[in-house]
């Protein structure tokens, strides 16, 4: 046989030409609906989060670009006068 004989059997096979692209739509699809249904369940996790309370937590200030980060994370007021006047 030819290539353009299998070919022309290959167009005529009716489970090759409707078949085999409705399975992989099928199967496709069940792993698209997964993706999308796992966003839910994450956006719930991240309400829970949100609606929780945080009373321990303290809010430190991050370094802007022109100042030294280890002058400002959590140091003691007075250790960071002595050391602007330092330099």
């Amino acid at each position: 046989m030819s290539t353009q004989a299998v070919m022309r059997a290959l167009r005529k096979n009716k489970t090759l030409r409707y078949g085999v692209p409705m399975l992989v739509l099928i199967v496709g699809g069940s792993f698209g609906l997964r993706e999308f249904s796992q966003i839910r369940y994450d956006a719930v996790k991240i309400k829970k989060i949100k609606d929780s309370t945080f009373d321990d937590w303290k809010n430190i200030r991050g370094p802007r670009p022109w100042e030294d980060p280890d002058l400002l994370q959590g140091r003691n007021p007075e250790i960071l006068k002595t050391k602007t006047k330092t330099t």
